[in-house]
């Protein structure tokens, strides 16, 4: 039996999902959530073989916090993220940080089933209409790299490496552990550096680290 969970924050997709997998017998749906905290804590009691996540929640850097928190547990399952035809840079980033491949949600339900049993077995799955997307979404990020390295250039290593942590999805309380730093002085060093780069959020600085290359190191 295929254990799996989603998470998504429209009522509507978690129950057409529901619907979909009602006829699977060899498919059981263990746990649901309609934000990416409660996405985590599923996952962590209920131990799913597959977590379908939505790549945007409740604020757009959701999906990507509980992919890296749920990647992150002991025996954690295999993970695709659910989107629309809106392909970004957040697709690329939840590539680079594990996720197994993305699904439309208005996938037809006998291609979900025969998906989510792919995933199970520990394969990949992209559905052709993201595929396409990607390759052009490939093409933007290459003309992109260079300013976005020419901008981590002017920033010291620590703010590099502050960076860099916030490109992993780490909070401040986990970055600081991670360099040995108070959580105050962590929230400096995020504050100068989202000034120095002109992001206006960590979502920004996140997507900076992953076109700069930071997350490949």
């Amino acid at each position: 039996m295929i254990k799996l969970m989603f998470a998504d924050d429209e009522e509507l997709v978690r129950s057409g999902l529901r619907a979909m997998m009602s006829g699977a017998a060899d498919i059981e749906i263990v746990g649901e959530a309609s934000d990416g905290r409660s996405a985590v804590e599923v996952a962590r009691r209920y131990h799913p073989d597959v977590a379908l996540l939505d790549i945007k929640m409740r604020s757009p850097d959701d999906g990507i916090r509980a992919l890296r928190a749920i990647l992150a547990l002991p025996d954690p399952p295999t993970v695709a993220m659910l989107t629309t035809f809106d392909i970004d840079d957040y697709v690329s980033l939840a590539l680079r940080l594990g996720a197994n491949g993305f699904l439309l949600k208005d996938i037809d339900p006998a291609a979900l089933l025969r998906a989510v049993r792919d995933l199970a077995r520990g394969g990949a799955v992209l559905d052709p209409g993201v595929a396409a997307r990607m390759v052009q979404s490939h093409r933007d990020e290459q003309r992109a790299a260079q300013p976005a390295r020419k901008l981590l250039a002017s920033l010291s290593e620590r703010e590099r490496e502050v960076v860099g942590l916030i490109g992993q999805g780490l909070s401040n309380a986990e970055i600081g552990g991670r360099l040995h730093l108070s959580e105050a002085t962590v929230k400096g060093y995020v504050s100068a550096v989202l000034s120095k780069i002109g992001a206006a959020n960590r979502v920004q600085a996140a997507l900076l680290a992953y076109r700069g290359g930071l997350l490949d190191q």
